[in-house]
């Protein structure tokens, strides 16, 4: 189902595309595939709601991006160990007008020549509306086999039953459309759901942990296998996270929290060497983390054609 080959002749693809949508690689006997659900245009400052808009502004012009509004990538991934196939989160899914140029992932799993029927796990880092959407999409769920495990954070199923938005900072009318797709994913596969504390082995080598901040139930998902590791970081990293670790994003509902995480997992991962992909890092979205004096320095990996 997966692949380590990250050149795909156009006749063996479902879906020609111009620009490749998923990078793969390998953590030991792990394979892993980074796939690209697409953008999400969004405000500035909802990255940085706790710093002066002239210091954002810098740093825009620094990366040589709008003042205004900026693309953020959507990555999930796909995880083979043994006879187990896992996906870790679903992306946008496709009842969004406003963000046209997301919830590819149906046709980019069928680009790669992924079976929905075949996955046998998913992992949803948070119920954020672009990390269950893509299992909302019509005609998904009755692709799925029926004895399917969906990992997810105890608190997190809990937090949205009662959802706290007393610390966010999020454009209008993006809290009622969260609420409303996190209800729908609870009514839809609360069956399917296999939920934990704190950790949870989902296949040896692949292990989800909950960091909380982001949302209550945040979780990071890590792969680790003959001395190789990655973590996937969900939404506790954002690109502008590296420079200023500190500042708050306007979609973190305990940003305090979330700030304390972020610095201590990219301290984690700039100590041990090892890979990271995150939701909204550009795509493929793989690289390492260095300190920088008092932030972090990301460097992507070369690309291994």
């Amino acid at each position: 189902m997966l692949s380590v080959d990250n050149t795909v002749e156009s006749d063996k693809q479902q879906f020609d595309e111009q620009v490749p949508s998923r990078y793969a690689l390998r953590i030991g006997e792990i394979e892993a595939l980074v796939i690209s659900d697409g953008v999400l245009l969004l405000p500035a400052e909802t990255m940085s709601t706790n710093v002066d808009p002239v210091d954002r502004a810098v740093w825009l012009d620094d990366m040589f991006l709008p003042p205004d509004a900026f693309d953020w990538p959507l990555n999930v991934m796909m995880v083979r160990r043994g006879d187990r196939n896992i996906l870790i989160d679903s992306g946008l899914g496709a009842e969004y007008p406003d963000f046209p140029r997301a919830g590819l992932l149906p046709q980019r799993l069928a680009a790669a020549g992924i079976d929905l029927g075949d996955l046998t796990d998913i992992i949803i880092t948070h119920m954020h509306m672009d990390h269950v959407g893509g299992l909302l999409v019509e005609g998904i769920k009755e692709q799925l086999r029926p004895d399917l495990r969906i990992h997810v954070a105890a608190s997190e199923v809990e937090f949205w039953k009662s959802p706290d938005f007393s610390q966010a900072n999020m454009p209008e009318p993006i809290p009622s459309v969260l609420c409303s797709a996190a209800t729908r994913f609870l009514n839809e596969y609360g069956s399917y759901l296999q939920t934990f504390d704190e950790e949870c082995e989902v296949a040896p080598g692949v292990t989800v942990h909950r960091t909380g901040g982001h949302t209550a139930g945040h979780c990071v998902v890590c792969l680790e296998s003959r001395g190789d590791r990655l973590t996937f970081a969900g939404d506790a990293i954002f690109p502008v996270g590296f420079d200023h670790p500190d500042w708050h994003n306007g979609f973190e509902h305990y940003p305090d929290e979330s700030a304390r995480v972020r610095i201590d997992l990219l301290k984690k991962i700039a100590a041990t060497g090892e890979l990271l992909v995150a939701t909204h890092l550009p795509f493929p979205s793989v690289g390492h983390v260095a300190i920088d004096g008092n932030g972090f320095r990301w460097v992507p990996v070369i690309w291994d054609f």
